[in-house]
């Protein structure tokens, strides 16, 4: 009895948004045609945040939805690194990031408005993979390899 009930309310409650899910199309068709890949994608309050592919090459975008436009990033997309995954703040002020650079994987914070990048340590020492900025900018999760085993560090970021 339990499972028939359970089976008509996830009927019943993904009926409520069937139709309610629709892809942005015109949104999509003018913002992502030039690449062969996005991926990993982070909304801030109009911004869009997301790593591409172009040409075999990894890079980050950051995206104005308002204006449907691309912003530039100087300093972010080096020839000489990969980045592996990307947060935007609510305001698209920062941008937190991982990239791979030789034999090294960095974390790093882009402050748009000073065009400053800032290279994180963590400690204790580990290998960061996934990065998740809140709202304010102000507070960063990390996912964190250390001796086998993945851990998730809370860090608070000064500066305002």
């Amino acid at each position: 009895m339990r499972s028939v009930i359970f089976i008509f309310l996830s009927l019943g409650l993904s009926s409520c948004f069937r139709g309610q899910m629709r892809p942005l199309h015109a949104l999509n068709d003018s913002l992502f045609q030039a690449a062969s890949s996005y991926r990993e994608p982070s909304l801030g309050k109009r911004w869009l945040v997301t790593l591409t592919n172009r040409q075999g090459k990894e890079k980050i975008e950051l995206i104005d939805l308002r204006n449907r436009r691309k912003i530039a990033l100087p300093g972010i997309n080096r020839p000489d690194s990969q980045p592996i995954s990307v947060s935007v703040s609510a305001n698209g002020d920062r941008l937190a990031f991982v990239r791979q650079r030789a034999d090294q994987t960095e974390l790093l914070i882009y402050r748009r408005n000073f065009g400053t990048l800032q290279k994180l340590e963590i400690s204790p020492r580990g290998i960061p993979r996934r990065v998740s900025l809140d709202a304010s900018g102000k507070v960063l999760a990390v996912q964190v390899s250390r001796q086998g085993r993945w851990d998730v560090d809370v860090i608070r970021l000064t500066g305002s």
